[in-house]
C-alpha cells in the first residue's frame, strides 16, 4: 500500500474537484433570481433535440477516462490536463461568481414522450438553468480532446483520435441543442479553451510544433 501511494501521489491534484463542487453547488443554490440572462436570436433557431441527451451525458466518462488513463501512463501529461481543466473551471466559478448569469429558454418537456425525454428531464431537475457562461461542457471537452491528441500513446491510434473529435463537437452541439447553453456560452468555453491552451502548453511549445509540422507537410 504504501509503495502504491508513492507511485500514485500526483492524484493529489484531483482534491481541486472537492473545492470545485462545493463551489459549483454553492452558485446552483445562491443564484436564483436576478441574474443576466443569455439568450442571443441564433438561440431560437435552433431546435430541441432529446437525443443529445446521450453525447451530453457521456462528457462525464470522457473527461474521466481521459484524466484516468494519463494517470496511469503519462504523469506529465496528466498533470497538464489536470492544470488545462481546473484553470478553466475555476476563471468559470470566478465569472459566475461576480457575473450572475443563466437561460431562459428550456422547452416544456413531457417526461413520457420517450426515455430521451425522461432523461431530459431528470437533468432539467438537477441541474438548474443558471452560471451558464462560459460553458464548462465545452471548455471541458476541448481540453479532453486536445490531451487526447496531444498523447504520445492515443496519438498511434488515429481512429480513437477522430473519434475524441467527433464526440466534442457532439458533446459541444448537444448543449445548444437541449437549451442548456446559449451559443453564447459555448462561444466563451471555446475561447476560454484557445486562451489557456498557450497558457498551459506554453506559445514556444506550440510555434515550435506547428513549425514542424508544416516542414513535414512542405
Amino acid at each position: 500500500m504504501k509503495q502504491f501511494l508513492h507511485k500514485y501521489k500526483h492524484a493529489w491534484i484531483l482534491s481541486y474537484t472537492l473545492i470545485y463542487l462545493i463551489w459549483f453547488f454553492y452558485l446552483e443554490r445562491t443564484v436564483t433570481t436576478n441574474y443576466h440572462v443569455v439568450h442571443v436570436r441564433l438561440d431560437d433557431f435552433i431546435p430541441f433535440c432529446e437525443y443529445f441527451i446521450i453525447p451530453y451525458l457521456m462528457w462525464f466518462v470522457y473527461v474521466a477516462a481521459a484524466v484516468l488513463f494519463l494517470f496511469f501512463t503519462n504523469k506529465e501529461e496528466y498533470y497538464r490536463l489536470c492544470i488545462y481543466l481546473f484553470s478553466g473551471m475555476t476563471i468559470s466559478l470566478i465569472v459566475c461568481t461576480f457575473f450572475h448569469n443563466g437561460t431562459d429558454f428550456r422547452p416544456v418537456l413531457d417526461p413520457e414522450e420517450n426515455i430521451f425525454t425522461r432523461m431530459v428531464a431528470a437533468l432539467y431537475v438537477t441541474d438548474t438553468p443558471t452560471n451558464v457562461f462560459p460553458s464548462i461542457h465545452v471548455y471541458n471537452s476541448i481540453c479532453t480532446h486536445v490531451a487526447v491528441s496531444r498523447s504520445t500513446i492515443l496519438k498511434k491510434y488515429p481512429a480513437l483520435q477522430y473519434g475524441s473529435l467527433i464526440l466534442t463537437v457532439l458533446i459541444c452541439m448537444a448543449t445548444v441543442f437541449l437549451k442548456q447553453h446559449s451559443v453564447v456560452d459555448v462561444f466563451g468555453g471555446c475561447l476560454l479553451a484557445y486562451i489557456l491552451y498557450y497558457v498551459v502548453y506554453g506559445y514556444r511549445y506550440v510555434y515550435a510544433r506547428r513549425k514542424a509540422e508544416t516542414k513535414v507537410l512542405g
